[in-house]
């Protein structure tokens, strides 16, 4: 680093020794500007932490890249400024002439989140804003919920979702009830850029605080229960032996609740994580997608002779299941089969049932499991393809409100939207909908996992596996963007062998396809003609890959969907081994 960089660090770090912040915060500022290795002060003040499309999220500690009060507070001054310009703008579909702008504030499990919560109140207020505070920890789609069910206009929950203990986050949310999109994620920045902290407003008037809690949840459970497709398959199977564990986060009740108001009876949950701890002392890290994370409950699974242990995350948004295979040994559903499993089971039973509409449809993201459009299409089934994160299947949901009925959508990343009470991705719905079809899988003689087989049998089979290149820090970033000019400044050709056939672009909104040996260029359109840094590849041996760098974490994430050949059941586990056999030869492709 130049010496003018570190000394304008050292500046905006003496900022804080000078200004009005508490002594402890005073105290850890001022024994990192002495220490002789500046890497910590660096990573801690280089930038201000940036307010994204989702909100924040960052490391906590002092400093102006870092997860902390100040930072927490100029945040939501920010967004304040921009709730309060949209009312006297009269830009609510929710909000009467001259009515009082309200959100809703919650938070999950982590260090500092009540304190975090407890401050955007305080600045929500002292500008005028009408809050509906959680009176302790909740889900992240019940916030969603609450912000529908109570007609506000906004709301923030303090949350890092899975990421490691040392995070926590600020998840900024719409009148809809999903996380912001443009104009509105622009506008929030702005006003979020323009703040100082002398700026913020603090000590309003605190009957604008109302505190919420067991009356939303009650009817939050009866919004999941709406899920239901088929009761009498639960009537059948009340006793499907089920162990939960919410890895020490906000699911812990409700979870439970919402599995026996659907007439589940037999629900086992795990001791060690059923206790509220931010520092989630029983896992490295708090992620189901971790097969560590889930080790626990697949021991008490055995012990109890469970048919299917299930997790929630720390926000209980989004969930992990473990179910046997015909080895009797317990394994990981990853988010691709959960996805294709939901909308396999709502088309075929809602179809059996007499519920399926003309004008229902379905949603996936555009890295999630082809597999799905396969199902849609031979279904005849509407499918729409989103970007990454949920917001995009909630503004699809937004855009044809009233004219088409939405009946679920779900991403890779172990997340499932089964309904439109709630717009983000939402555990408790996805866990008792899951339990439901391995009811039904029970009921006709199949494991959850023969009942995967069986679609992949119907639909053909591919492996899909995410690969995640860490790079922290300033230098990381500057990597990573590296990284993707380079992928379009050098068009790859080909991949493990295979010739790339089409290139999708969604940052430049251009598909390129060869024909004929000739690219032939098209443009592609998306909800709202947004743009997304997102590059796909696809080749003439049905391999997919592609690669987008994280909105949240210091990463960039690839997705390989790898084809392989399945002539029956028995052939799962040597398919997926030929599928991962062929990971090595792409990444050699890709140079990672």
């Amino acid at each position: 680093m130049q010496n003018d960089e570190l000394k304008q660090i050292m500046a905006t770090a003496q900022t804080w020794l000078d200004g009005n912040y508490d002594a402890e915060t005073k105290a850890q500022v001022k024994a990192m500007m002495e220490a002789e290795d500046k890497t910590e002060l660096i990573d801690s003040f280089y930038r201000t932490l940036e307010f994204g499309t989702g909100g924040l999220r960052g490391i906590m500690g002092p400093g102006t890249n870092r997860m902390n009060k100040y930072v927490v507070a100029q945040a939501t001054q920010g967004y304040a400024n921009y709730l309060n310009k949209v009312a006297r703008e009269g830009g609510y579909k929710t909000l009467s002439k001259g009515g009082q702008v309200s959100v809703v504030v919650g938070h999950d499990c982590r260090n500092h989140g009540r304190e975090f919560a407890e401050t955007v109140a305080d600045v929500m207020a002292a500008n005028g804003i009408r809050v509906y505070l959680f009176e302790s920890l909740r889900p992240t789609p019940e916030v969603s919920f609450a912000i529908r069910h109570l007609g506000c206009q906004g709301g923030v929950n303090v949350t890092a979702s899975h990421n490691p203990k040392e995070y926590n986050g600020y998840k900024a949310y719409w009148e809809d009830g999903s996380q912001v999109l443009q104009p509105h994620d622009k506008g929030i920045i702005d006003e979020v850029n323009r703040v100082r902290m002398e700026d913020v407003k603090t000590g309003g008037n605190k009957d604008l605080i109302t505190i919420i809690g067991g009356e939303m949840d009650y009817d939050y459970m009866m919004a999941v229960k709406s899920v239901m497709i088929d009761q009498d398959v639960i009537l059948k199977q009340k006793d499907l032996n089920i162990v939960y564990t919410p890895l020490h986060g906000t699911g812990r009740q409700i979870i439970p609740m919402c599995l026996r108001s659907w007439g589940f009876q037999n629900i086992h949950v795990v001791p060690e994580q059923m206790v509220i701890d931010g520092n989630f002392p029983t896992v490295v890290s708090p992620n189901p997608e971790n097969s560590e994370a889930m080790t626990l409950g697949m021991n008490l699974g055995t012990k109890l002779n469970a048919d299917l242990v299930i997790a929630s995350d720390p926000d209980a948004d989004r969930i992990a299941i473990v179910c046997r295979n015909d080895k009797n040994e317990w394994v990981i559903i990853n988010g691709n089969q959960t996805c294709m499993m939901y909308c396999y089971y709502i088309i075929n039973n809602m179809k059996k049932l007499g519920k399926m509409r003309p004008d229902m449809y379905l949603v996936k993201t555009i890295v999630t499991s082809e597999v799905i459009r396969r199902i849609a299409d031979r279904q005849g089934i509407t499918l729409t393809d989103e970007y990454t994160g949920f917001k995009w299947i909630a503004n699809r949901i937004r855009m044809w409100e009233g004219e088409r009925k939405y009946i679920g959508g779900g991403e890779e990343s172990f997340g499932f939207m089964a309904y439109d009470a709630v717009r983000d991705k939402c555990s408790p719905s996805a866990i008792c909908l899951i339990c439901e079809i391995a009811a039904f899988a029970k009921e006709h003689g199949m494991t959850l996992y023969e009942y995967l087989l069986n679609i992949y049998m119907e639909y053909g089979f591919q492996r899909e596996t995410t690969i995640n290149v860490v790079r922290p820090g300033k230098t990381g970033a500057e990597e990573i963007a590296q990284m993707m000019v380079n992928y379009r400044n050098n068009p790859i050709t080909e991949i493990a062998g295979e010739k790339v056939i089409k290139i999708k672009d969604y940052q430049l909104s251009v598909e390129r396809t060869l024909v004929n040996d000739q690219w032939q260029e098209s443009e592609i359109h998306m909800a709202l003609e947004a743009k997304s840094n997102v590059l796909q590849y696809f080749t003439d041996g049905g391999l997919k890959v592609s690669v987008r760098p994280s909105g949240t974490e210091p990463k960039i994430k690839f997705y390989f969907e790898i084809p392989a050949t399945m002539k029956s059941p028995a052939d799962y586990e040597a398919a997926t081994a030929a599928a991962e056999a062929r990971v090595p030869a792409i990444k050699a492709s890709l140079g990672i």
